[in-house]
Parts: C-alpha cells; sequence; structure tokens
C-alpha cells in the first residue's frame, strides 16, 4: 500500500513523487519504475497523476488542463459543453493562457493553450469546485463564447444574421441557457479586444434578444 492512495485525481508534481519516496535507496528509479507499470501517468515533464488502479474517480481535463500549463483557464468549446450550451462532446481542451500557445497530447486527453494579452484574458474567469474535492478555473460561459470566436480562422460575424446563423447553426446552443447571459462580459472583451467588429454584433445581437 503506497502512501499516495488519497491523493485521488489531483496532478502531483515529481518533487513530491521524491518526497514520498525519500526513503528508498532510489526515489528516481521507484517513480519510473510505477510509471513503466501505470500506477501512474506521466502527463508532462515533472508532473503525473495516478493511474485509476488508485480511485474510481473520473479524470477532470479541466483540472488537469489548469496544472500543465499555466496561469490558465480552460475554455471555448470545452467550457461550452460544460455549461449545457452546446451539445457536442468535446475531445481536446482548449485553455486561455499569459504564455505562448502550446499543445501536449498526454494518456488522459490532448490539451491545447492559446496566448492571450493580460488585459483580455483577466475577463471573465470562474472557479468552479466539483464536490468539495478539487477547484478549477474556466471561461464564464460569455468569455468561453468570445474566446471561440477568437479561436475560429476565418470566421467572419460583421451582421446580426450572421451571429444568428452562427449561434443556431454552427454551435447549435441552447438559447435558455444563454439568456442568463452576462452583456457586460462581452462588452469588456469587446474593449480589450479594441472593438472587435465580431464582439460588436455579438453584444448587439444579446441586446437585442435577451
Amino acid at each position: 500500500m503506497y502512501p499516495f492512495e488519497n491523493i485521488g485525481i489531483i496532478p502531483i508534481d515529481y518533487s513530491v513523487l521524491k518526497s514520498i519516496f525519500r526513503n528508498y535507496k532510489s526515489p528516481k528509479d521507484k517513480i519510473a519504475s510505477l510509471e513503466k507499470k501505470g500506477d501512474i501517468i506521466r502527463l508532462k515533464k515533472g508532473l503525473y497523476i495516478l493511474s485509476s488502479k488508485w480511485h474510481n474517480k473520473t479524470f477532470s481535463k479541466a483540472l488537469i488542463a489548469n496544472h500543465i500549463y499555466g496561469p490558465s483557464y480552460v475554455t471555448s468549446d470545452w467550457a461550452l459543453n460544460y455549461y449545457g450550451i452546446i451539445p457536442e462532446r468535446v475531445y481536446t481542451v482548449l485553455s486561455g493562457t499569459l504564455k505562448r500557445s502550446r499543445k501536449f497530447d498526454t494518456q488522459v486527453g490532448n490539451y491545447e493553450y492559446m496566448h492571450l494579452p493580460d488585459d483580455y484574458f483577466s475577463i471573465g474567469i470562474n472557479q468552479e469546485t466539483e464536490g468539495m474535492e478539487y477547484s478549477f478555473l474556466i471561461a464564464s460561459p460569455e468569455k468561453a463564447l468570445c474566446d471561440k470566436i477568437i479561436n475560429t480562422n476565418r470566421l467572419r460575424l460583421q451582421s446580426l444574421k450572421a451571429v444568428k446563423e452562427y449561434l443556431e447553426d454552427d454551435l447549435r446552443c441552447d438559447f435558455s441557457v444563454l439568456s442568463g447571459i452576462d452583456k457586460n462580459i462581452i462588452y469588456n472583451c469587446f474593449q480589450a479586444r479594441n472593438g472587435k467588429i465580431e464582439f460588436k454584433y455579438l453584444l448587439k445581437y444579446f441586446e437585442l434578444n435577451f
């Protein structure tokens, strides 16, 4: 029985593992052995998570995303699906970060990070708590929608009709969820992105319809 059984699905640093096995002749070799046997899973160099051998819980992709590369918050499709705004399941978790853009492919999912400027990054970030066990940072519904627009190549929303078709046909949004949207967050995103025209029409659409 290993002393890390109660860690659950929280990602752990190499230094923590090394401390746990400090009484072994070679903590480094012990950690390598655990990884080879599948007891622990490497997320990136120096960061691990316990395999399902040690718990009966589902891995939190949002929590993993926050730990792999930060400061960051999960956003776009993953966040929109989390809030029930879009129906599609999401296989790659996109996050916003202050650092340069990166990609990480792991045994427990694929994670992408897009660089955002400071003033825009800080808008509309929520902290969600799951079962009083862990918390993660995620974009608000409004910010997730704005980030989705930013991250979609060749998207042109330059009329109210285009916004309507994008939300209804492309994203297949649940408008019962969007009815509670905070227009101030969209306005702040609009300001931070120097009057981005897609945000202008997105804001106008919500002002007229909700």
